[in-house]
């Protein structure tokens, strides 16, 4: 369970800055009434994000030793989706992530769903995102192997958001820059120039085909309307209406000065959620107002507003961060090793990770500087942890 002293939930009182589960309040009875077409992880994001950080999921007292000053902190849903669970999941995963990290630079590449088969997503988000991470993956090791006769490092995280939360599916790959041959005798470097962009948009869209009449075939992929796979002109429309391969978009970024650099950019895209509470505006019942780009304003009604966000909901157990060639979990113990051994010390300057031990207050203080048990009324007196406070509505969930 994730708590500590000062991470209880703040409300949208009058005159403060919104939060998004704050829409989910006001607004959540009345939606749900209204929309009934919802999937049980939309629903549960409901319930979730709602008691979250509340008593009803009851929680610790924290109780300053010297004043007697007291916090009362509650538990966390631990839903993926929930706007405020995941800054602790996100430092965690990072710091877990530079034990694999390899001491080089890292491109960053982003494979984009052409914009003709995002109704197909909609219907079928476990299989088209499903086959969109297989054409990635597919792409980046195959032409890896076959261009360059060597193995990229790649760590993907999908994302299916615009900055106006509109549906734009798209996979944000870390990939290094060069990899380890074959054979496994010698690291090649490709920190100036990764891949043809040509080459790779072809290859990715041969897959993407591949893929999509392949699920189609086995009855995986349903057009929108449909309740089986029957309508053969439709589904031919849909294939003869994707862009020729310059048109896909591909974009390689140049790589990263250093590797300390990749962890920290990581962070912008691991657990993030379609919007944070950072981005909140105002809300009242006629609007919500969130900021886009730079002081853009987009006013949505509450009801749109939770359409849009409630379209980035994933269905359960979909891995959203997956790792391919050298940073495989296959590879951790072999080829990793083998590539960090090639490398040396390299840029790297990374600490080693810490234990998994370490608790939320150590790794807040150690991150930001910040002890959060220091007592916020005296300054000085240490606050103590209390007995668990029983929880007034279902029981908290299991800890992570």
């Amino acid at each position: 369970m994730q708590d500590c002293p000062r991470a209880s939930r703040s409300g949208a009182g009058a005159g403060a800055r919104p939060t998004v589960a704050s829409i989910f309040v006001h607004h959540g009875e009345a939606y749900l009434a209204a929309r009934h077409h919802l999937s049980p992880e939309q629903r549960r994001l409901f319930r979730d994000v709602r008691v979250c950080r509340t008593a009803a999921l009851g929680g610790h007292r924290y109780v300053c030793e010297d004043c007697g000053h007291g916090v009362p902190v509650y538990n966390s849903c631990l839903n993926r989706n929930c706007p405020t669970c995941q800054a602790l999941d996100q430092a965690r995963w990072i710091e877990a992530r530079k034990a694999r990290l390899l001491p080089v630079g890292h491109h960053h590449v982003v494979f984009t769903l052409p914009s003709q088969l995002r109704p197909l997503a909609r219907r079928n988000p476990r299989a088209v995102f499903g086959l969109l991470f297989d054409a990635v993956r597919e792409t980046l090791t195959v032409l890896s192997r076959e261009h360059l006769g060597v193995q990229f490092g790649v760590t993907a995280v999908l994302h299916t958001w615009t900055r106006t939360l509109l549906f734009h599916p798209h996979v944000h790959c870390i990939v290094t820059a060069g990899g380890l041959t074959l054979d496994g005798d010698r690291w090649v470097d490709r920190t100036g120039f990764l891949l043809p962009v040509d080459l790779v948009k072809a290859f990715f869209r041969g897959r993407i085909l591949h893929h999509l009449a392949r699920r189609r075939r086995r009855g995986e992929l349903l057009l929108p309307g449909e309740v089986a796979p029957t309508n053969r002109s439709a589904w031919d429309r849909l294939i003869w209406s994707l862009p020729k391969p310059p048109k896909w978009c591909v974009n390689i970024q140049k790589p990263f000065g250093r590797s300390a650099h990749v962890v920290e950019y990581l962070g912008r895209y691991t657990h993030r959620i379609a919007i944070s509470d950072f981005r909140m505006v105002s809300a009242d019942d006629a609007a919500v107002r969130f900021r886009t780009h730079d002081d853009d304003v987009e006013s949505l009604a509450p009801f749109a507003f939770l359409d849009r966000f409630l379209m980035h909901v994933l269905p359960k157990g979909l891995h959203k961060i997956r790792h391919f060639g050298l940073y495989a979990a296959a590879s951790v113990r072999g080829r990793l090793q083998t590539a960090r051994a090639l490398l040396g010390d390299g840029d790297h300057g990374l600490d080693d990770p810490h234990e998994e031990t370490e608790t939320a207050e150590e790794l807040l203080l150690r991150l930001t500087g910040e002890d959060v048990r220091r007592c916020p009324a005296c300054k000085t007196g240490r606050m103590l942890r209390h007995p668990l406070l029983e929880p007034t509505g279902r029981s908290p969930p299991r800890a992570a």
